[in-house]
């Protein structure tokens, strides 16, 4: 069986430079704020599976459940033919795989090929899969979604990107039409995109994900510091910042924030920045968008989707969205 193939998108000097110019911007801008894929690093990364244990985080639980119950439909879904699928974000691929499996029950598994910025991790996950899919293409693509989906692999069988575990609510509105518009246009005619997606529920059960008893949730947010201390020779007290999580009706939107609990000076030292935070300042570290049903299927209309099924879990928590490319 030859190696699997591996498209190399971006490399770490390609990552410090967008580390650099994301955090100068962010941490100069008012009010100070830094995107959320900077608390990934492999402390992050590890927090936040640990995060997905907690009793209050109902996603990753919640879309599992419907991944696994229904991983059959969502196959026949997709009609009869051979099937690449391309999961964004795929870390462990452990999202995507009881839809990998029934697309291989049936024969139908052409290709797999997960996508994401750690190249280790993708390397990894595709030594992993080698003898769970014997039959199918495997290859990786190292790479930013929001930049490279112009990279998208192009087998003969029908093609459906994967982009699972809520993350699709981590960017603003702006950026979801656009991210929308670009897969649109990587994809031909017929194709498939399936979305994971956070519903409109109960705000106290929403709040407490973001604020579980355990803290974890807390320390995650404040990972994003460790990591400026750590790439940028920062010199952040992360338990002097208190983590805050904001739910705003309107909007139906999560925001995560890092208050600061006492004045301090914080030196960036391979930015030459110095910078002050008063008693209360905030640094706002992330978004969690949550959607109405019908809010999302319009949205993939409107960018040129077709969308063909809705699936759910029993408390109708979380929705897993399947769309066709017009």
């Amino acid at each position: 069986m030859p190696a699997p193939e591996l498209r190399i998108c971006l490399d770490d000097d390609d990552l410090d430079a967008a580390l650099r110019l994301d955090a100068k911007r962010g941490l100069t801008s008012h009010p100070r704020h830094l995107p959320m894929r900077l608390h990934y690093d492999g402390r992050g990364s590890a927090m936040f599976g640990e995060l997905t244990k907690q009793p209050e985080y109902y996603q990753t639980r919640s879309e599992r459940a419907i991944l696994h119950d229904r991983a059959a439909e969502i196959a026949g879904a997709l009609g009869a033919g051979p099937v690449s699928v391309i999961e964004l974000g795929a870390g462990r691929a452990e999202k995507i795989r009881p839809v990998l499996g029934a697309l291989d029950a049936t024969g139908r598994l052409d290709a797999f090929w997960p996508f994401d910025v750690a190249e280790s991790e993708v390397r990894d996950v595709l030594l992993d899969l080698a003898s769970a899919y014997p039959n199918a293409y495997l290859g990786g693509i190292v790479g930013d979604f929001t930049r490279h989906l112009a990279q998208l692999p192009d087998h003969h069988g029908t093609r459906m990107v994967a982009f699972l575990g809520g993350t699709f609510g981590n960017f603003t509105g702006m950026e979801r039409s656009q991210f929308l518009r670009d897969l649109r246009e990587a994809l031909r005619p017929g194709e498939w995109f399936l979305v994971g997606a956070d519903l409109v529920k109960d705000p106290e059960v929403i709040l407490a994900a973001y604020n579980d008893a355990a803290g974890v949730t807390a320390e995650f947010n404040r990972n994003v510091l460790y990591v400026l201390n750590h790439r940028l020779d920062a010199d952040f007290q992360p338990d002097h910042f208190e983590h805050i999580a904001l739910w705003d009706a309107d909007t139906a939107t999560v925001d995560m924030r890092l208050r600061a609990m006492k004045p301090m000076t914080v030196d960036v030292a391979a930015l030459a920045l110095e910078l002050g935070f008063s008693v209360g300042e905030e640094i706002h570290t992330g978004i969690s968008v949550k959607f109405h049903r019908g809010e999302l299927e319009n949205l993939l209309q409107a960018t040129g989707f077709e969308p063909v099924g809705c699936w759910s879990d029993e408390r109708d928590y979380m929705g897993v969205f399947l769309a066709r490319a017009v």
